[in-house]
């Protein structure tokens, strides 16, 4: 580590070179300037870009030729002969491996085709209009290589926030960025589903698709450089800064309801699951042909502050989903994407304050109701068969809240320096409320409706940015570091009584569930002749299908957090670019981490560059994940199970051996290439991450000898070492003939992780880290995914059509039987028509063809009782849809 500060340090060596000064202004068809544009000397390193005015100041060789490049515009090439050149750029949407990124470079000249680390730029614009898919995730698991998530049931609060991860890691081991500032996670932590087990996550979905500009996608470790939660990568998100433009959509959709999947031994099955269940203590709904309907309304509008490049971007979206109902094998029970209701708004301020300074400003606020499925009470017992005959599905509703707010401002020193000064500010709020669903232990007079409680996570990050480029050395030194300071907190809150309490048979709540028996009745299942048969079952207390909150859950807890970073970039020759950061953090719960990075890139020729880095990397353990509590029924093949989720400081975490939570280390490594000919571009690189005590959330242990009033007892820990080996694969082609214009692009991922050492020390493995639980941890890093897009556009008319490939999944249901899902292939198909100039019809289908995942045995054993657990594409079948867009 030393010697990578050593090697920064020294990139401050410089030499002189004379050159001549080009200057000029850069504006779009309608004058108007765009501040950001990209130039670069053909056939260098060398680069600038423009000011808030559009202007731009360069030093060249004589007789070079500038190439100016802008996200959204077409190239354009310039003799430097003129010392005054004024460009104006055509908005058609150039190819993204020119673009010039924010992410995984502090450098301002840096684009995706001549860094060290691989990075996607993904045009949200171009993405949601060949596109049904209304929500981020969704969004990007079919257009990044390497990004997987999908829909749950009966997970609990995974069913209303979507679980997302980079290159088969945890959804927290990728950190999200807006504008480069960093974005809070949610309060969730994930329990149940099969992705995403053990670990919180950014929701990207709080993020209206309307507000974004570009994706970027850094596929590399990165904590050298950002922090805490890069391990996997980071997803940089750039928001819309255009102006005088009202731009929108309304759409609408609907699921195909007949469910076709295929056995295990390749049988077709086409039997017809819609239901006509009417009762029950939920309605499912009549037979119908169609489900889960949405409607999306999104509009989005900038406009101009002042004559000096200001500008105010504003994004409003409103979304209404409706459930789906899906197989269960008993029909029952509910099973299906839960709804939802949730209106976005979003906010982009760019105002300048002198010539060289900017006050910036960005941030909105996101409110989601949900209703999604809890796992299926039986019938059978008396207090259920009084309330729902037959049994009943109860179901989780949640407020979710999402707000945040970054300013700070922007300036250039005369000497060059680039000073940047922000705060930015988080807060994710979850509520549940519990509906059609009874506390058991008071039989006949418990509510049907319950406030469960909640949790939060607030976080406030303050950075200090230094970078300054040096054209002189060498053939040029970007030299930045900076400061960050960073305090979170995470609270949990206590919901109504009825919630969370047992009661006697006088209606009073057990206070003391070690000394106080809950109130039984008689076991319809008893069997004389087996001696583990109990001739009576418990009547357990709280709102079943997710139980609330209790005062003794309550958390209220902080942390703090400063870092010191330094990177640098040498271009040592045209041809040959070094780079290297190195990063110190300090937390005020577990103490000091130094992390660096080294990374190279080598033009073999006018076409290819070789690239590659190694890094070391860390994620600390959330909040959540060290204070998270709950007392919960857990219900599988063997029937319900009372278990108590201990915090990891508790007394009872301590007597099972368990220890104290530390940060997950990591080391990285890629090589690849990146190649441009003509009209096609390619990147190929490939991967090695290895990860030291990963946290993850340990199988059941016995918890009746501690009197807990509890079965089984469950914990976070540094549980497992994981190695990962990995390929990523971008191949475009873009090409016009006269007034038709085709393209193509190729985006594939092949994993492999492996689990090196389970770390159960003195304790069994089986409880520890069993079989199942390595299956669930493993399934959420797929063997492969490709993807291909083929697009076509003459005049008002275009079309797409996109075929992605999900390979095998398997999983361990709860016989210990391995449950496999077979490879998928999903095809997707749009049809655009401009009407008018300002209006564009689009009509498709996701999932065309209405490929389901592969169906199990009838044994029902999956995780959330239905024909399949959360894999591959979803479950929920094919989706039509149609859009109207509009441009003013």
């Amino acid at each position: 580590m030393k010697k990578i500060a050593l090697l920064i340090i020294l990139f401050n060596t410089a030499f002189l070179f004379a050159q001549k000064e080009v200057s000029g202004v850069v504006r779009d068809k309608s004058g108007n300037p765009l501040p950001g544009v990209n130039i670069l000397e053909k056939g260098t390193t060398n680069g600038v870009s423009t000011n808030f005015e559009g202007g731009y100041l360069i030093k060249v060789k004589e007789g070079a030729i500038l190439i100016f490049s802008y996200v959204g515009y077409t190239n354009v090439e310039k003799s430097s002969s003129n010392s005054k050149t004024d460009v104006i750029l055509d908005e058609n949407g150039g190819q993204v491996l020119n673009d010039v990124v924010i992410v995984g470079s502090r450098n301002t000249k840096r684009t995706v085709v001549n860094s060290a680390v691989p990075i996607d730029v993904i045009s949200v614009k171009d993405v949601t209009t060949q596109s049904g898919k209304i929500e981020i995730n969704q969004l990007l698991q079919y257009v990044a290589p390497s990004f997987n998530a999908n829909k749950q049931s009966g997970s609990d609060g995974a069913d209303h926030v979507d679980p997302a991860s980079l290159r088969g890691l945890g959804p927290d081991q990728t950190l999200v960025l807006i504008n480069g500032k960093r974005r809070h996670q949610s309060s969730l932590i994930n329990l149940f589903g099969t992705r995403g087990r053990g670990n919180t996550g950014t929701d990207l979905n709080a993020i209206p698709a309307t507000a974004i500009k570009r994706i970027e996608i850094l596929r590399d470790g990165a904590a050298a450089q950002y922090g805490s939660d890069a391990i996997a990568g980071v997803i940089n998100i750039v928001l819309n800064d255009n102006v005088d433009e009202l731009t929108g959509s309304v759409t609408y959709g609907a699921f195909n309801t007949n469910a076709k999947g295929d056995f295990l031994d390749g049988t077709p099955n086409t039997k017809n699951f819609r239901l006509d269940q009417n009762g029950n203590g939920n309605t499912y709904g009549k037979n119908q042909s169609f489900d889960g309907g949405s409607v999306k309304v999104a509009a989005n509008y900038g406009v101009a502050i002042g004559d000096k490049g200001g500008s105010a971007n504003f994004t409003t979206e409103y979304i209404n989903k409706n459930k789906t109902l899906r197989p269960a094998y008993d029909f029952r029970k509910g099973f299906g994407d839960a709804s939802i209701q949730g209106f976005n708004l979003f906010g982009n301020l760019s105002l300048p304050v002198s010539e060289k300074t900017q006050f910036y400003a960005f941030g909105g606020r996101n409110y989601r109701d949900t209703d999604a499925y809890a796992f299926t009470r039986n019938g059978g017992e008396r207090v259920v068969e009084s309330v729902y005959p037959g049994g009943y599905t109860p179901r989780i509703t949640s407020n979710i809240i999402d707000n945040s707010l970054a300013a700070g401002f922007r300036t250039k020193t005369a000497s060059g320096w680039n000073i940047d000064l922000s705060n930015t500010y988080g807060k994710n709020l979850f509520h549940y409320y519990i509906k059609g669903t009874i506390n058991a232990s008071l039989e006949g007079k418990s509510p049907t409706e319950f406030d469960a409680g909640g949790h939060s996570l607030t976080q406030n990050t303050t950075n200090f940015d230094f970078s300054k480029n040096y054209d002189s050395v060498l053939s040029g030194l970007n030299l930045a570091f900076g400061a960050e300071y960073r305090t979170e907190k995470f609270t949990i809150f206590s919901g109504e009584e009825g919630s969370y309490a047992t009661y006697d048979t006088n209606g009073r709540p057990i206070t003391n569930p070690t000394t106080q028996s809950a109130p039984t009745i008689p076991n319809p299942d008893y069997d004389p002749t087996d001696p583990t048969s109990s001739p009576t079952i418990s009547r357990p207390g709280g709102s079943q299908g997710f139980p609330g909150y209790s005062p003794s859950n309550t958390v209220d807890k902080s942390r703090t957090n400063l870092s010191l970073y330094t990177d640098a970039e040498l271009d040592i020759t045209e041809s040959f670019l070094l780079s290297g950061a190195v990063r110190f953090e300090n937390y005020s719960d577990f103490g000091s981490t130094l992390n660096g990075k080294l990374a190279a890139r080598v033009k073999a020729g006018q076409h290819i560059n070789f690239r590659g880095s190694v890094s070391t990397g860390f994620r600390a353990p959330s909040l959540a994940q060290i204070y998270y509590n709950l007392r919960f029924t857990n219900f599988n093949a063997g029937g319900a199970t009372e278990v108590l989720l201990a915090p990891n400081n508790s007394p009872v975490t301590k007597a099972f051996g368990i220890q104290k939570l530390n940060e997950e280390k990591a080391v990285n490594a890629s090589l690849g290439f990146t190649a441009t000919f003509g009209d096609f571009t390619a990147t190929v690189d490939g991967y090695y991450i290895k990860v030291k005590d990963r946290i993850v959330l340990t199988g059941y242990f016995d918890a009746k000898p501690l009197n807990l009033g509890v079965d089984k007892a469950q914990f976070f820990v540094n549980g497992v070492d994981t190695s990962t080996h990995g390929l990523d694969i971008v191949l475009a082609w873009k090409k016009k003939f006269g007034e038709s214009l085709f393209s193509a692009t190729l985006v594939g991922n092949i994993n492999d992780m492996k689990i090196d050492n389970v770390k159960n020390g003195t304790l069994d493995e089986g409880t520890f880290f069993g079989k199942r639980e390595k299956a669930f941890l493993l399934s959420s890093a797929p063997d492969n995914k490709f993807g291909l897009n083929l697009n076509y556009a003459k005049n008002k008319f275009d079309a797409g059509i996109a075929f992605t490939r999900f390979s095998k999944v398997v999983l361990v249901d709860y016989t210990d039987e391995n449950d496999v899902y077979n490879p998928r292939l999903i095809t997707d198909l749009t049809v655009g028509y401009q009407l008018t100039k300002n209006l564009k019809l689009s009509v498709g289908s996701n999932n065309l063809f209405n490929v389901y995942p592969t169906k199990q045995d009838e044994t029902g054993n999956t995780e959330a009782g239905g024909y399949w657990d959360a894999v591959q594409m979803g479950f929920s079948g094919a989706y039509y849809y149609a859009r109207l867009g509009f441009n003013f």
